[in-house]
């Protein structure tokens, strides 16, 4: 029986995110951070005034569930905003910078891992969670900083695009790894394949349906074009569940097909206000799963885990600039920008609790995720100034000026030519 002060938790959950979200954006943070640490502030150690229930005992299941939904909306608007075609075009800089990011980052996964002696599952979660970047974070930051027409935008985009390639395909390692309790070699290898299979497929058939979705959605009323465009995803969304590979990958999938559709940007107009409000509810149910007292043995290793991804993301930085030709300052502000880590890291820290993994999995998240989704926006923000700082501004030439003998003999080589 559903409790009778349901809808009254929820929204309190609501206002605090609302709450958190303006005083983020009047410090002119990204609002990840606090949408979990209020989770963590008013979760399982929280008290109760009344009728009121801050730990959210009885809402939680919804709560999550509108989490979960956070996700679905998350990477369906990513899918809707990624192109395979793009990324190729996007020339041989960027796919070798992202290779580049990719490895260094994976490696120091391994180390992380190999250091706090995490056995092969939990390792493997490590590698995804420091390797993905924050597209959300990202994209705020080169808009709040008025960066997004600058050169190096460019190959960040493409790097977060190659980046995000590489996270569907970890993510569905991970749910033949994980989630289906594979334990031979084989079966993980038959569990992944299938999820390789699923999304070939997907994208091929996918597209072709295309043009029977744009007929389907043409002249409909507001409330029918969201229904269908909802049904679609959920549909999706759950057959790649039963199958074994992520709903998120479904969802990704989904919006990867939508993306070729010409209701493209009424269909993202539509999704963005869900992409927002429930995303915010993922972070905030996250949040609320995290039992603030047990962080203690994470922060050391977040810390360093931390310190060595942005060393890591501004060398993949000095690459990528090096590899089109820009010049090497912009590593840090290629490096900085990426360091952001948010939504994917914690997808992939829910896909180990799923699992049953180590709790200190959950914990390390927590506050690797903080840290970087704080220090990250920062350092982006002072990029050239700590450039600067360490290396020096770059020495523009004087233009010489030219004598007056220099002046007539010009004029006279003009008074020739004339």
């Amino acid at each position: 029986m559903l409790s009778p002060t349901l809808v009254l938790e929820v929204g309190i959950a609501v206002l605090l995110v609302a709450i958190v979200g303006l005083l983020a954006n009047k410090l002119r943070f990204s609002v990840i951070p606090f949408f979990i640490i209020i989770g963590m502030v008013v979760g399982q150690h929280a008290p109760q005034i009344g009728y009121i229930d801050l730990t959210f005992t009885e809402s939680k299941p919804f709560i999550d569930f509108m989490g979960r939904l956070g996700v679905l909306f998350l990477l369906f608007y990513l899918g809707l905003e990624f192109s395979v075609g793009r990324l190729m075009q996007s020339g041989k800089s960027i796919v070798t910078g992202g290779l580049v990011y990719v490895f260094l980052n994976f490696i120091s996964g391994v180390l992380i891992g190999w250091l706090m002696d995490l056995p092969f599952k939990e390792m493997m979660v490590l590698c995804g969670v420091m390797t993905s970047s924050s597209t959300a974070i990202v994209a705020k930051v080169l808009t709040d900083l008025k960066r997004t027409a600058n050169p190096e935008t460019e190959i960040i985009m493409g790097m977060i695009m190659f980046d995000d390639l590489f996270i569907a395909m970890h993510i569905s390692f991970l749910s033949g790894l994980i989630l289906t309790g594979g334990t031979s070699f084989w079966s993980v290898l038959g569990t992944s394949l299938l999820a390789l299979g699923f999304i070939l497929t997907f994208l091929i058939l996918g597209r072709k349906l295309v043009p029977a979705i744009d007929r389907l959605l043409q002249d409909k009323s507001p409330e029918l074009f969201i229904l269908i465009i909802f049904s679609l995803l959920f549909i999706i969304a759950g057959f790649s569940e039963t199958i074994h590979v992520a709903e998120a990958i479904g969802a990704l999938m989904a919006g990867l097909v939508f993306a070729d559709s010409r209701y493209i940007k009424k269909i993202e107009g539509v999704i963005a206000p869900y992409r927002d409000f429930f995303g915010a509810m993922f972070f905030f149910s996250f949040g609320l799963s995290i039992d603030m007292y047990t962080l203690g043995g994470a922060v050391g290793w977040a810390t360093l885990a931390a310190a060595i991804t942005i060393v890591c993301n501004v060398a993949s930085g000095y690459f990528a600039a090096r590899f089109s030709g820009r010049k090497p300052k912009a590593s840090f502000d290629i490096g900085f920008t990426l360091s952001a880590r948010g939504e994917f890291s914690i997808i992939m820290a829910n896909i180990g609790k799923a699992g049953g993994l180590l709790p200190i999995l959950q914990s390390f998240v927590v506050v690797y995720v903080l840290i970087l989704s704080i220090v990250s926006p920062l350092l982006t923000k002072e990029s050239r100034t700590l450039w600067n700082a360490l290396f020096g501004k770059d020495a523009t030439p004087l233009k010489q000026k030219k004598t007056l003998e220099q002046l007539e003999e010009s004029v006279g080589d003009i008074g020739k030519t004339s």
